[in-house]
């Protein structure tokens, strides 16, 4: 796999995360991602493994594969962001605090990190 196919994955990836997190977004889901099982949270996270596969799509891999990864991103991304409004949650932190934006990179950096990691197996696996 080409390392200019890696990045435009990357990009796509990125890009991905930008429309599913902060345009497509909804405030039922925002409001109910810290209640773990809710209906919410996992639309929010299926919309991102759903996306995700259409990226995965431009790799070198098998259709099974790009539903394995789906499914993992799925996961990951679904507990990254029920960790982060249980930890809000917690703390009681407020936009208009510093500790709110220290979870809310963490939580875009877990999900930066996790599209590199899918990029890692497919390049041990393409």
């Amino acid at each position: 796999m080409s390392y200019d196919l890696l990045l435009v994955m990357l990009i796509l990836f990125q890009t991905k995360h930008l429309v599913a997190d902060f345009v497509f977004q909804s405030t039922w889901m925002i409001q109910t991602k810290g209640i773990y099982g809710h209906p919410g949270g996992l639309c929010h996270s299926g919309m991102h493994a759903v996306l995700g596969a259409a990226v995965l799509l431009f790799a070198p891999i098998s259709i099974v594969m790009v539903v394995l990864i789906s499914v993992a991103e799925f996961i990951v991304h679904y507990h990254v962001d029920w960790i982060k409004d249980r930890k809000l949650k917690e703390l009681g932190f407020k936009a208009s605090e510093k500790g709110f934006w220290i979870l809310a990179g963490l939580d875009q950096f877990a999900h930066q990190v996790t599209y590199v990691g899918m990029l890692l197996v497919i390049t041990r696996i393409a």
